[in-house]
């Protein structure tokens, strides 16, 4: 952490190390003050400071109103705003609401702010260099965050400020955080969402309080990272702050606190990704499925209502107003009319099938009861006076009916092998387009959407 000077007043500097260590560059300490340091004692000293600081006056009006212009350097800050210093540590994200357009994360929110008729002189108080007073008995600073829409208490609210000898009061809360954030979406679930929480005053414009980082960037994601507990879906991946000036007819001062964090997609990728993957390729394999159309019918339409289960899921979880659809929507929409696509095409191949089919024991039965009409004649012939030409006519008669039903049945055959051959040749060209397109909108699909 590096030093931060929490006021520049003339003719006295204070510069605050971290949260105890201090130096005061308008006092030197000897070697006998240290020495009666020593050996003070510490419970005397106190009593003494409480009563010094005046927090057993019954009379504590001052104390809560706005301590700036109640003490003796309010000339200083009538040309000078307040300095108020905020550190906010992310403890835990507790939930990430998709659709609610909501994160929810458990802070620890540190605020230090200037009460200079708090100042003491450690030496005169046995080296004592904080004391812990009522928070009720002192204005705080009313910071609230902008984007809030639920703040609790992640512990008991505590019923103290932490008071410095420099003139400073600085309090610390666990806060359980609800605020609103845009997310990004498109890439769900290999998503990286960044979320601002924003501190700004209610009351105080700029010119009266600035709020300012009271500890720097790099030692924020160390300690947040040290404080982060949960190992849930959300991993931490750095904090940033950011001052900018908000104008509401007055100027406000803000401090933006920039919370980036990262999905782990293990379990959507389990879930949701890998099954309809293997629906695609189920259904790809049922082209080689040798039965009849019925059961391969009814096996993509299992693969189909499937689909339709993994797109209600989705619906549960991704927002319905989302500015671009997501890529995994896109992922099942595709493969759910893919499988859509090869069903109409098997009902068509199985239509030309079964067509031909029926046409082909339609002639059959054309063909039989012809050659049963022509047996009959052959056995009741007309007896003319002249035996030897009726037995040829008869002869040349069956000849014929035997050339025509040879040319039926060759006909048969060539229509039904027509209507195999067409279903057969739709079949395979629908077969390889279908797997060029596949292999095409993963490829495309996944350039865009794994990181």
């Amino acid at each position: 952490m590096t030093a931060i000077d929490s006021a520049q007043i003339p003719g006295r500097k204070y510069v605050v190390h971290g949260w105890s260590d201090a130096q005061v560059t308008d006092s030197q300490v000897t070697d006998s003050q240290v020495t009666d340091a020593q050996v003070c004692s510490v419970a005397e000293a106190k009593k003494d400071l409480f009563e010094y600081l005046g927090l057993g006056n019954d009379d504590s009006q001052n104390f809560r109103m706005w301590p700036l212009i109640f003490n003796s350097y309010g000339w200083y800050f009538a040309t000078h705003p307040a300095e108020i210093f905020v550190d906010m540590y992310v403890t835990s994200i507790i939930n990430v609401d998709e659709k609610a357009q909501s994160l929810t994360t458990q802070v620890k929110v540190l605020i230090q702010w200037p009460i200079w008729d708090m100042y003491w002189d450690t030496n005169e108080f046995c080296g004592i260099e904080t004391f812990a007073a009522p928070k009720n008995m002192f204005w705080t600073p009313d910071i609230g965050i902008v984007e809030s829409i639920k703040t609790e208490f992640g512990t008991k609210d505590s019923p103290n400020v932490l008071l410095f000898y420099f003139g400073a009061a600085v309090s610390a809360d666990f806060l359980s955080l609800t605020t609103a954030c845009k997310m990004d979406l498109y890439r769900f679930p290999f998503d990286t969402q960044s979320c601002n929480i924003t501190f700004q005053s209610t009351s105080y414009s700029k010119q009266d309080i600035t709020i300012k980082p009271m500890s720097d960037q790099p030692y924020i994601n160390h300690f947040s990272q040290g404080l982060f507990q949960a190992q849930g879906e959300w991993e931490l991946l750095s904090i940033s702050y950011t001052n900018s000036t908000i104008i509401r007819r007055l100027e406000f001062d803000q401090l933006i606190y920039q919370i980036t964090i990262k999905r782990r997609p293990r379990l959507y990728v389990i879930n949701i990704i890998v099954p309809v993957f293997f629906f695609l390729v189920l259904d790809v394999a049922s082209f080689f499925i040798d039965t009849n159309g019925d059961d391969k019918l009814s096996f993509k339409v299992t693969l189909l209502l499937s689909i339709s289960v993994m797109l209600l899921i989705l619906s549960n979880t991704l927002p319905s107003t989302a500015e671009q659809l997501p890529l995994i929507g896109i992922y099942c929409c595709a493969v759910f009319c893919l499988i859509g696509i090869s069903i109409v095409e098997t009902i068509f191949v199985n239509y030309l099938k079964a067509k031909g089919a029926k046409k082909r024991s339609v002639e059959t039965a054309s063909t039989v009861s012809g050659q049963y009409g022509g047996v009959k004649n052959q056995q009741s012939p007309v007896r003319d006076q002249n035996e030897e030409q009726s037995y040829t006519i008869e002869l040349l008669k069956q000849i014929l009916i035997e050339c025509q039903a040879a040319t039926q049945q060759k006909q048969q055959q060539k229509t039904f092998l027509s209507l195999t051959g067409v279903a057969r040749i739709i079949d395979v060209t629908f077969l390889v387009l279908y797997i060029i397109t596949t292999i095409v909108f993963l490829s495309v699909l996944g350039k865009r959407w794994i990181p």
